[in-house]
């Protein structure tokens, strides 16, 4: 079963990252992965996207486990896609997060135990063995064809293996304690070598990234490019100082002062009559409350060095939020555009449960090295294209099925955009049928809209 043309015309984009023969494999893959209802083995793929006659089934695996391309460089051309269709100017807005794909098997690549959020809580927190994918997004905010919604299009992945995971399997010469592997690179430093490789790819262009507290440390904060600024978390106990004072050019013996004098802790900031609070109401995606706020400039010394930072605590008028403080080094930034855009991170989470749910993020059984690091990342690279493909053509086919109950929903969400993706490959194959009675059409629109229905 092959994609509607439409869709197939926008993968000579990658042709570049492939050899030809390689490419058509490609071609076959992101078919059959789209298409498929059923979990995304790859024996699965070769059947849904009706390749099992064609070749052999064995270069399929090797697809991913042998084949000479380079998986930066297609999430490179995938980035500057994205970029050129949905954002082609102003700021480009990232995101950065981690997410954890379970997984069952001593003997796969990569694996290890990670925190799962999904089954912790804040009094218990919870392990799961799994793959943990640090994973960056170039934001979409309000496109035309959903003006009220936010989407996060993954553009560039890591696998993140912790300590246990460098030294599963290997042979412990003593019972000390050793020191940590290496090549151990934790999750914000993974997050920095992504955040560098977008850089390289958009030398021209502002970059803003939003991250949540695991991503708004020093490891992220102190080595961010040229020309790329960061939202992320003070630490509610984060030590705040004001810039450091001029130096005085006679009469001063050794080095200038980094930091200025020791500005007050956020429960003290909070309680501050002196600072009053200012209001203001959100309802957007991400947000929708009315929160009293203050800002002032700082150093977040611990973290950001002798850099000026616009830090802003926020303070839920219900008590649904607790209090916390956020920084954003772009200085010209007011408040409500600091707390606008870090609510656009959101979508990020969103992508993570749509890419498992609809697109099989954790389904791959691979175990080798070079497999595991591109085979899930194949859904990441489709979640992004599909939503491509919506915006320059699929919004056109756009139709939500008759639901008498739910009359009011004007805006497709992800499954609806792969719904449409399927149904119009389904139309354009079989728009050529010489079906004449009205009764057999009916039917087969009827078939036609169950199988591209999604979830």
């Amino acid at each position: 079963m092959e994609l509607t043309q439409s869709f197939l015309n926008l993968l000579p984009n990658f042709a570049t990252v492939f050899t030809d023969p390689t490419f058509q494999t490609f071609v076959q893959i992101c078919s059959g992965w789209i298409v498929s209802h059923r979990h995304r083995y790859i024996t699965d793929v070769i059947f849904s996207g009706g390749n099992i006659a064609n070749g052999h089934w064995a270069r399929f695996n090797r697809f991913f486990s042998d084949a000479s391309w380079d998986i930066d460089f297609l999430n490179m051309c995938l980035a500057l896609l994205v970029a050129r269709f949905l954002c082609p100017t102003g700021t480009l807005l990232f995101a950065v997060d981690d997410t954890l794909c379970r997984k069952r098997g001593l003997t796969i690549y990569g694996t290890g135990m990670h925190h799962d959020p999904l089954i912790s809580s804040r009094a218990k927190p919870l392990v799961s063995w799994g793959h943990d994918w640090v994973v960056l997004c170039i934001i979409i905010v309000h496109p035309f064809w959903a003006p009220t919604k936010v989407f996060a299009l993954p553009v560039a992945e890591r696998l993140y293996r912790n300590r246990q995971g460098l030294t599963k399997g290997r042979k412990k010469k003593n019972a000390k304690k050793t020191k940590a592997p290496a090549d151990h690179r934790t999750r914000p430093q993974l997050a920095i070598e992504l955040i560098s490789l977008a850089a390289t790819w958009f030398p021209d262009r502002d970059i803003l990234v939003t991250g949540d507290s695991a991503y708004g440390g020093k490891s992220v904060l102190s080595k961010l490019p040229d020309k790329v600024h960061l939202i992320s978390h003070v630490h509610c106990k984060g030590a705040l100082y004001a810039p450091p004072p001029p130096t005085p050019t006679k009469g001063r013996k050794g080095a200038p002062r980094q930091k200025g004098a020791r500005l007050p802790g956020m429960i003290e900031w909070a309680n501050d009559d002196s600072k009053p609070w200012k209001k203001l109401k959100f309802n957007q995606f991400g947000l929708h409350a009315t929160l009293e706020v203050k800002a002032q400039q700082a150093l977040y010394y611990k973290a950001g060095g002798s850099r000026l930072l616009t830090i802003v605590l926020v303070r839920d008028t219900t008590g649904q939020r607790p209090t916390q403080m956020f920084y954003c080094t772009n200085l010209d930034w007011s408040v409500r555009q600091i707390l606008s855009t870090y609510a656009c991170r959101w979508a990020i989470e969103c992508s993570f449960e749509n890419c498992k749910q609809f697109l099989g993020l954790e389904d791959p059984a691979n175990r080798v090295r070079l497999a595991v690091r591109r085979t899930a990342p194949m859904a990441f690279f489709l979640y992004s294209m599909i939503v491509v493909w919506f915006h320059q053509i699929g919004h056109a086919f756009l139709k939500f099925p008759e639901r008498p109950w739910y009359r009011q929903k004007k805006e497709p969400s992800f499954a609806d955009i792969l719904s449409t993706l399927r149904q119009a490959s389904y139309q354009e194959k079989t728009a050529t049928l010489p079906l004449k009675k009205t009764q057999d059409k009916a039917w087969l629109a009827r078939l036609i809209e169950l199988l591209s229905r999604t979830g």
